[in-house]
Parts: C-alpha cells; sequence; structure tokens
C-alpha cells in the first residue's frame, strides 16, 4: 500500500550546508497495515521457522556452546556490513590473544559487538525491558574500544548525521536533527510497549527495525545496533529461548534492497513491501539457523563415535574435544589454563586428536603452535 510521507522533513544547517532531515511519525503506521492473504502466509511461515529454530535450541545437546560460536559468527557478518574485513577466523585468534590476519580496529569491532549482545541478554535476564536505557547501555558496550570509541558511546548524538554519500547534500538519508531524537526515541519506546498485543511480534520486530535505522540515534554503530536489536525484541516477549536469529547475513545478500525498501517506506509509506521482504528473510534465516545447528550435532556426533571406536576413551580426550566445540581455535598453553591440565596432558590429547583429522595445526611452528576444529569452522563459515 502506498500511504506516501511517513514523516516530515525539517531543513537543517550542518558542516557548511543545509539540507533537509527526515523526522518519521510514530508508530503504528496511518493508515493501518493491510495484512492481506499473501502477508498472512508469509507471517505463518516465519511463525513456523521461527517455533522449529526455538524447538531445536531446546533439544541442542549442549545449546551453550552452539550459541557460543552463532553469536561469534553473526558479530563478524554484521560488522563486515559496516566494512570491517574480518573473518571469523580472525576473532578466534584475536581471542586466543593472537594475531589475526587484518587490523587489530576491525577485530576490535567484532568483539565489542560479541560483548554488547552478551550484555544485551544479560540486561534481559536480569528484568530489564528493551527500552532506550537497554539501547544506550547495549551502545556503551558496542563502543567501548576500538576506533569508535571517541563517539560517545550510549549518549544520543548531539550532531546531525546522515547516512550515505560524503556530505549531507549529496547524502542518501538524513535522519532527524539531534534535537529530535530524544522524542523519536521516547515514542519509539513508547509503541514498544503500548502497541495492541493483536498486532503479531514479528510484524512489531519489523516495524521496530525500520524506525530506529531511520531514527539512527547515535553518532555511530546504529546499524549494528539495529540488527542486534531483531533477536532481542524476539527474546524479550518469548518468541524465542536464545537470541538464535540473525538477519545479518540476509541483509548483506541483499544490500540494495534492503536500503531501497527503507527508503520506500519513508517516502511512500510502502510498509507491506518491507513486511514481506523481513517475513522472508526471518524464514530464510531461521532455515540457515537450523541446518547449521543440525549439521554441528552430526559433526559432534561423528567425531565423538570415531574417538570411541578408536579406543581412545580418556576422560580428558573428551573433555578437550568438548572445549574446541565452544573454542575451535586454541593453542595447547590456554586450554591447559582454562581447564586447569597439565600442559603434557592437553599436548597428548592434541595429539590424538590431530592423528585422527579432527584437529588441524595451523601455524607450522616448532613453538606457539595454535590448532583448530577446521570441520567446525566450515559449518559456521558456510
Amino acid at each position: 500500500m502506498e500511504r506516501g510521507l511517513t514523516g516530515r522533513y525539517i531543513t537543517v544547517s550542518t558542516v557548511g550546508e543545509t539540507c533537509k532531515a527526515f523526522v518519521p511519525n510514530p508508530l503504528p503506521p496511518n493508515p493501518p497495515l493491510n495484512i492481506n492473504n499473501e502477508l498472512l502466509l508469509a507471517l505463518d511461515k516465519a511463525s513456523l521457522a521461527i517455533g522449529k529454530l526455538d524447538g531445536l535450541i531446546t533439544i541442542l545437546p549442549e545449546p551453550s556452546l552452539f550459541l557460543y560460536m552463532y553469536i561469534r559468527k553473526e558479530a563478524v557478518l554484521s560488522s563486515q556490513i559496516e566494512g570491517t574485513q574480518s573473518t571469523l577466523t580472525d576473532l578466534l585468534l584475536f581471542e586466543d590473544m593472537q594475531v589475526p590476519g587484518v587490523p587489530i580496529d576491525d577485530v576490535q569491532e567484532v568483539s565489542n559487538y560479541v560483548a554488547a549482545m552478551n550484555h544485551g541478554v544479560q540486561l534481559l535476564k536480569d528484568g530489564l525491558p528493551i527500552s532506550n536505557r537497554m539501547f544506550r547501555e547495549i551502545h556503551t558496550v558496542l563502543l567501548s574500544k576500538g576506533r569508535s570509541s571517541n563517539k560517545i558511546p550510549g549518549e544520543y548524538r548531539k550532531s546531525q548525521n546522515w547516512i550515505g554519500g560524503s556530505r549531507p547534500g549529496n547524502a542518501r538519508f538524513v535522519p532527524p536533527p539531534a534535537d529530535m531524537i530524544a522524542d523519536c526515541m521516547g515514542e519509539l519506546e513508547k509503541y514498544i510497549h503500548n502497541d495492541s498485543p493483536l498486532t503479531p511480534l514479528i510484524i512489531r520486530t519489523a516495524l521496530i527495525h525500520v524506525q530506529f535505522e531511520t531514527i539512527h540515534p547515535f553518532l555511530d554503530g546504529n546499524g549494528r545496533l539495529g540488527r542486534l536489536l531483531i533477536p532481542l525484541l524476539l527474546c524479550s516477549e518469548g518468541a524465542l529461548t536464545q537470541p538464535m536469529l540473525y538477519l545479518s547475513l540476509y541483509f548483506k545478500t541483499h544490500r540494495d534492497l534492503y536500503y531501497d525498501l527503507l527508503q520506500q517506506v519513508r517516502l511512500e509509506g510502502r510498509w507491506e513491501e518491507w513486511l514481506m521482504f523481513f517475513l522472508a528473510g526471518v524464514v530464510e534465516t531461521a532455515e540457515q539457523s537450523v541446518e547449521t545447528a543440525q549439521k554441528s550435532i552430526e559433526l559432534f556426533k561423528t567425531h565423538e563415535k570415531a574417538l570411541q571406536q578408536s579406543g581412545r576413551k580418556s576422560g580428558k580426550l573428551f573433555l578437550i574435544f568438548k572445549y574446541l566445540q565452544a573454542h575451535p581455535i586454541c593453542s595447547i598453553t590456554k586450554i591447559s589454563g582454562e581447564l586447569g591440565l597439565s600442559y603434557p596432558a592437553v599436548k597428548s590429547a592434541i595429539d590424538e586428536l590431530v592423528k585422527v583429522k579432527i584437529v588441524t595445526e595451523l601455524t607450522g611452528k616448532e613453538r606457539n603452535k595454535l590448532y583448530a576444529y577446521t570441520d567446525y569452522i566450515k559449518i559456521l563459515n558456510a
């Protein structure tokens, strides 16, 4: 449905020129959403996909291990959208206090994202609702270290920003002026807590994502935080028991369409087209998450069985194998320190895992060797 402009333009002066900043109308959309049969079918598919994903999470042998790695995969993808070159391997090397193959600032941003997601999950567990306070707390962690740490972490911006282009005059989009951020975000918080419960959670999540991206309340980190909010919103109302639905890969794959649809919502009120795109992304992403989890489970079972059949039944060996499922790149020294085992005992177990081709040595060096659970990393990178 085409509604026309879903906000208003205000002329602002910034960096020596004037431009028009867009101030969105508060949610919900007006006129109301047209939930036709096509949209209802898409919503049903998305709801079923989320339900299947959440059901799988509850039967995972070690959901915390899989979530540990899956959040890291998402952190890499979300940060790549912002231009970092970090890979999952770079992040794992960085966390093991090794030197990644990209600039430290790049991998620090990814590490910050992991910490921000974990902080958001903890805030939910502590009973803090989705709110402006939560946004600011997560943002503080997101920009706590690295090149963006000077962009007033945890505070809404005091100056004008813009998206795309070298200056406001040729920007793709100019968000509301800084003195209107508090009001815009206040209205968004009201919607989050006061919207009709008859509006399905997945649809509300899609609307909130657009509104947050349109307000762009922080100097930096808005895209990452906007994507991170999607699983947190779904977890906050029980649609997911764990934050396991990340749309960054979907948004990255369809990047131009994603930005075009956001702009169509603003300029023409085409909320329904955005919702169809978002719901298709939920289905695709949930199915990919299920597939990744199932492949991981099968891999762990296959390798555990191979160890048992080979006669290698040492308790320490299986303990280290379990450790590798959460830390698929590591050193003997780190394993020894974290598990409280002697260096010789860990080395002996790792040598056994190398012998049966579960673990690969990465460096080729005689000293300071690094070992990788390469088959698991391949599944996560797929």
